[in-house]
């Protein structure tokens, strides 16, 4: 008994003593579509630089945070938003859910990347861009050639053999589908995805999971992430990362303040959008992304397609928050039935 009291007592005084501590820190709540793999490192780097904040993540995908988002909107449990793409936080911006703020430096950053409204309430981080990844092994195989432009992916001998993001569900297959849609015009861009959809096996609920089925052999074809893409080629799958002819969909990761959060909230979240514009932010996001918001840093990894950059379609962001609800009802009309499971 006295053991247990002494343990007890021990207990006690190192919680007692870490309390004050504990309490001195602000602890933000940040929704997020980082991958999981990059959550660690973020909190390590926004916690060194903003003394006093401890960095709690809500992580899911793009699709699945953006409604989440929306739904709590009356009251909402956020005091940020980082690594979501830029056309959800301004459907956001434009429902009245951000807080105005202007980073210190943001002007340093690349015009594409920063807020054009006044008041400022987001600010660009880095870009993800829509590719093929095509495994060679099978598509010799089945005798089918590397796909120079979006409607190769259409040729009957890809019957099945394609996977590629739910639009609704992952911010790759949504800015995939805003891209035909501007790219071919609505009526063309329908019917491209009418014929792509007889081609496709899978509508999965992730923006990498297509590329890693081709890697491995599942699939001949994945739509999905450059920086996957590259990153399965170098660790030795037998695939071609093709960024094609047309062009090709993008987004960017942003961060932003949520309106209406307490105050000690909102004061620690805009301490950490002012990291968010920094060069060493910056060079932790280009760890994961080949193209970031601060000009000069690049970190192209190997494998990476030369030419992606340059075939970035001429994307209205504005566009695809206005229609973004038109248009992922009508895709799901359209093709709801071949979509993946839910985990």
């Amino acid at each position: 008994m006295k053991a247990l009291l002494a343990v007890g007592f021990v207990l006690a005084m190192v919680f007692g003593t870490a309390a004050p501590a504990a309490a001195q820190k602000t602890r933000v709540t940040i929704y997020t579509a980082l991958e999981n793999e990059q959550l660690a490192p973020f909190k390590q780097a926004i916690e060194a630089a903003v003394p006093g904040v401890d960095v709690a993540w809500l992580r899911d995908s793009t699709g699945v945070i953006t409604a989440r988002f929306l739904a709590e909107r009356e009251r909402p449990q956020a005091d940020m938003v980082m690594g979501l793409a830029a056309s959800s936080l301004l459907m956001f911006e434009q429902a009245n859910l951000l807080e105005a703020y202007t980073p210190r430096g943001v002007e340093a950053l690349k015009p594409a990347f920063r807020d054009q409204a006044v008041p400022v309430t987001w600010t660009g981080m880095d870009a993800f861009l829509g590719v093929i990844c095509f495994n060679t092994v099978e598509a010799r195989k089945a005798n089918v050639a590397v796909p120079a432009t979006w409607r190769d992916l259409t040729v009957p001998a890809l019957r099945g053999q394609i996977v590629m993001p739910h639009p609704a569900s992952s911010g790759t297959g949504y800015l995939m589908v805003a891209m035909w849609l501007q790219l071919m015009g609505e009526e063309a861009g329908w019917r491209f995805m009418d014929q792509l959809h007889e081609n496709v096996a899978t509508y999965t609920h992730s923006g990498s999971a297509p590329c890693v089925q081709a890697a491995r052999g599942e699939r001949i074809a994945g739509i999905s992430l450059d920086m996957r893409g590259a990153r399965e080629r170098t660790q030795g799958a037998p695939i071609e990362v093709v960024v094609p002819a047309e062009g090709t969909g993008w987004d960017m990761e942003a961060a932003a303040i949520v309106r209406g959060r307490p105050q000690a909230q909102t004061d620690a979240a805009r301490r950490i959008m002012d990291w968010v514009a920094t060069k060493g932010a910056n060079e932790l996001y280009a760890r994961s992304y080949a193209v970031v918001a601060y000009p000069g840093i690049t970190s192209a990894p190997a494998n990476y397609p030369a030419n992606a950059e340059a075939r970035m379609f001429a994307n209205d962001f504005g566009w695809m928050a206005s229609n973004r609800t038109r248009v992922l009802a009508e895709w799901s009309r359209r093709y709801e039935a071949k979509a993946a499971a839910r985990n």
